[in-house]
């Protein structure tokens, strides 16, 4: 069974949910909202990918943070913002084959799960 992380209301993370049940893949949600985004999971999206891939800067959550912190992006200011307001990640997230997998695209899923 493969874990999606997100958030249940997140349109981005319905379509995936959708595309998974529809494909017959089982899967679980892990929702930032009900559970806590903890930081040795944080640590391993972080070594699976980039601050500048998992941040979705266009959010709200993003848009509204402290211009101190939006202003000085470093790996630490960034852990400690993001383990406060999971938000901040692009959604939904999906560890599989050893690779972080960020957002939803069918054609990539489709890919993903062709393997």
């Amino acid at each position: 069974m493969i874990t999606l992380y997100g958030i249940k209301n997140c349109d981005t993370v319905k379509k995936a949910t959708k595309w998974l049940e529809a494909n017959n893949v089982d899967h679980q949600l892990y929702d930032f909202k009900k559970q806590p985004l903890t930081p040795e999971l944080l640590t391993e999206f972080v070594q699976q990918s980039d601050w500048s891939l998992l941040l979705n800067k266009r959010s709200t959550t993003f848009r509204n943070l402290p211009d101190d912190i939006k202003n000085n992006l470093t790996d630490e200011v960034m852990f400690a913002a993001v383990l406060e307001q999971p938000t901040l990640l692009k959604r939904p997230l999906l560890p599989l084959n050893g690779e972080l997998n960020l957002g939803f695209k069918a054609d990539q899923y489709q890919n993903l799960f062709a393997k």
